[in-house]
């Protein structure tokens, strides 16, 4: 049967353009009126989005161009990400592989990218940016050309059509000679080159979840494509999955159907085949079930997400200064809440440890946990985290790691301390070539070895440096790297930093907090340079005496304090560390406080003597 319907997801590698991209499509295919006031990035909804500029959720939308329904699906561009992309293929027919006029494509352009092949997606290439000063066009295309050919792209997706744009300007031209006038060529291509969805309204009914949603009102929201069949408010159907087909089978009564339209979803009473749909009645519905006619039951294959990399301890926190900013601090609170985020992004996996107090949690990498963290902090959540660490896998008897393939585009002048850098945590060269005046490397690393080399790397390229990486493989353990080489200043008492505690301290190194703010035993207030823990008293307070007044404080010069980030701080943490996260505070503080415990502790470590 014919269908006015074209399902399309919009792939690229970070910051290349995909959601500007949507924004200028919503508003050319008519989703806003004409006097409507649209911020930019329109798709970014949600708050820590729209403040790193990234898409981190993958999103919906629909537009209606000459009679025909354009199903959108913005994913996200972060590596780290990936889950979110691989399962929303799922629900489309073709992509919009969308590539910087300059950078060309990148380590998650070639991801996203031989998913789509395996799937046989049709596929439209979208240069971006032509407007910039230093677009290459000419070249972007041999070297997505040359990715299809790497990927083992078939003939017909050899010969995808290429659409040059400028998303920021709202033009697109099928001729990169030519600088169009509006965004039409786009989408009469999308039109024109991406299959109809198959699938017959008059088939029993067959439906795979791709994502989900919770609603105040409503309770979970399943999305997914209707492979086949009518769905009606009303109808039972029944719940199967692919990979548990043996499981007893539920079924529900379909209490809401809502298509997309814009940013709006809008009711309907009926939705047939191809669309793209929102379901509610059940809680128990999850990523990768099929809901299908109870009188013909079949699963339909749902993709094998890629495996975490990544794990860090989530626990509760037992700081003195414990349940005093949080409004969730309890061992329940703090494992429903990972429950419920392992159902939604089938990326990260929970599990529960010795201790009823911690729990396990893998992730594809440092962002990926490091968004869940802040999440949970503005949820109003308090707990501690320990340091990232790699997942270490057992392959045929011989002890692996995950290795990462790193892309570094850095200044001429930056090489030398980048190779310094890469020699330290293990990095093989596999590439380098000269572009303009500067200089593109690629590099296979262990991940492990990337684990706080963000803010050196910002240093040693003076910030000009631009620095991508993407899983590669497991391999041998490369052995011991150091992970950082400094050591960190150490409250001796609990109490308020003071002028005066902290002038003497930075004597010692680097402080990481200002005066007033208050401390406690074991917290890591500052870094030492010669490396090494040094504990400092930064409550200490000058004794007063008739010569001596407190006024003379003043006169004391602190250094300037940067306050860390949530990476930052992940990044800083050593093993016998713990970050304490609450909804208004960061803290770095010794896994042991107390002083003389943790020299004994250290003291066994260095000379392998058991705990007793």
């Amino acid at each position: 049967m014919s269908k006015n319907i074209r399902n399309v997801a919009i792939i690229a590698h970070v910051d290349h353009g995909k959601t500007s991209l949507v924004n200028e499509m919503l508003k050319q295919g008519g989703a806003f009126r004409e006097n409507q006031e649209v911020v930019d990035r329109v798709m970014d909804s949600n708050a820590i989005e729209r403040e790193r500029g990234i898409t981190i959720l993958s999103k919906n939308t629909a537009i209606m161009y000459n009679g025909v329904k354009i199903n959108i699906v913005d994913t996200p561009g972060h590596a780290d990400f990936g889950g979110e992309v691989e399962r929303v293929l799922k629900m489309v027919n073709g992509v919009l592989l969308v590539v910087d006029a300059f950078e060309g494509p990148m380590p998650q352009t070639r991801f996203v990218l031989q998913k789509a092949l395996e799937l046989n997606h049709k596929v439209i290439v979208v240069i971006n940016k032509i407007d910039r000063k230093d677009a290459r066009v000419h070249e972007v295309i041999d070297e997505v050309l040359e990715l299809f050919l790497e990927l083992d792209a078939n003939e017909e997706q050899l010969n995808s059509p290429f659409v040059f744009a400028s998303a920021r300007m709202g033009i697109a031209s099928t001729d990169e000679n030519v600088m169009g006038t509006d965004f039409k060529p786009l989408l009469d291509k999308i039109i024109e080159y991406i299959d109809e969805p198959t699938g017959n309204d008059q088939d029993p009914f067959q439906m795979l979840i791709s994502s989900t949603e919770q609603n105040d009102y409503l309770g979970k929201l399943s999305i997914g494509k209707i492979e086949r069949g009518t769905l009606h408010v009303g109808d039972h159907v029944a719940v199967i999955n692919y990979h548990d087909q043996d499981t007893k089978k539920s079924s529900f009564k379909v209490s809401d159907i809502f298509q997309f339209e814009g940013l709006k979803r809008v009711h309907v009473d009926q939705a047939g085949s191809g669309d793209i749909v929102c379901v509610a009645g059940s809680e128990d519905v999850t990523i990768g079930d099929t809901l299908c006619d109870p009188n013909k039951i079949e699963a339909i294959p749902f993709v094998k997400i890629s495996e975490p990399s990544v794990e860090m301890t989530f626990m509760v926190n037992n700081s003195p200064f414990a349940g005093q900013e949080g409004k969730y601090c309890t061992s329940r609170h703090l494992r429903d809440r990972l429950m419920k985020e392992a159902v939604k992004d089938l990326s990260l996996r929970v599990f529960d440890t010795d201790s009823a107090d911690s729990f396990r949690v893998l992730g594809r990498g440092e962002m990926h946990i490091s968004i869940l963290i802040e999440n949970m902090r503005r949820d109003g959540f308090e707990f501690q985290v320990s340091m990232p660490k790699v997942l270490i896998k057992e392959i045929d008897g011989v002890k692996c790691e995950p290795i990462d393939r790193l892309f570094i585009d850095v200044p001429e002048e930056s090489v030398g301390n980048i190779m310094s850098a890469m020699g330290t945590r293990k990095g093989e060269l596999v590439s380098m070539n000269a572009h303009g005046n500067r200089m593109k490397l690629e590099f296979l690393i262990p991940s492990r070895g990337l684990f706080g080399y963000k803010s050196q790397f910002l240093t040693d390229t003076k910030g000009e440096g631009v620095m991508n990486t993407i899983f590669e493989e497991y391999q041998p353990y490369k052995g011991y790297i150091e992970r950082r080489n400094f050591g960190a200043l150490v409250a001796y008492e609990t109490g308020e930093a003071v002028i005066y505690g902290l002038y003497n301290s930075q004597e010692r190194g680097k402080l990481l907090i200002t005066p007033g703010e208050k401390v406690y035993a074991g917290m890591v207030v500052g870094t030492n340079p010669k490396g090494g823990d040094i504990v400092v008293n930064v409550c200490k307070k000058k004794q007063l005496t008739n010569m001596r007044s407190s006024a003379s404080d003043e006169a004391l010069r602190l250094e300037p304090v940067k306050p860390m980030t949530l990476e930052e701080c992940l990044e800083f943490l050593n093993d016998d560390e713990l970050l304490e996260v609450t909804p208004k505070s960061l803290r770095i503080r010794k896994t042991i406080l107390d002083h003389t415990q943790r020299g004994r502790a250290d003291f066994r470590k260095k000379n392998n003597i058991d705990m007793i």
